[in-house]
């Protein structure tokens, strides 16, 4: 089994796909993910890339993802702690290397900003990775 530290930006395109994860993987990622998946996908209505209904749909697609939510001590006080070597302004992007540096064994993202300092805490992946073979 192979456990994969997922962001919100993976989590979407998962869901936008219908992607079937392969058995043998676990997806983990912080607890803040569905409060970030639903402002892309909000913000993205807004923007008029995709109709509001497009928009729940994929919503509930995402939450049929099984996908373990973390949110307990030890990641919340490891993300203050890389939110403040990097010298970022906010805690969010943080609390996902630090979930998959506790908890995963490889590091999916599709944020750009993530993706370029992800490889200094945790090994990464393709998202390809994630698929059921």
């Amino acid at each position: 089994m192979t456990r994969f530290g997922i962001d919100a930006l993976t989590a979407l395109r998962l869901a936008e796909d219908q992607v079937v994860v392969a058995p043998e993987h676990k997806l983990v990622a912080p607890s803040v993910l569905r409060s970030h998946a639903m402002a892309h996908l909000y913000e993205s209505v807004r923007r008029g890339e995709r109709t509001d209904r497009d928009g729940l749909v994929l919503l509930e697609r995402l939450a049929g993802l099984k996908i373990r939510l973390l949110g307990d001590r030890v990641s919340r006080s490891t993300a203050w702690r890389i939110a403040a070597r990097l010298d970022w302004p906010g805690i969010g992007m943080a609390e996902y290397l630090a979930v998959a540096k506790l908890q995963a064994d490889r590091f999916v993202t599709l944020d750009p900003a993530l993706a370029a300092v992800a490889d200094e805490f945790v090994p990464t992946a393709a998202i390809t990775e994630l698929l059921s073979r």
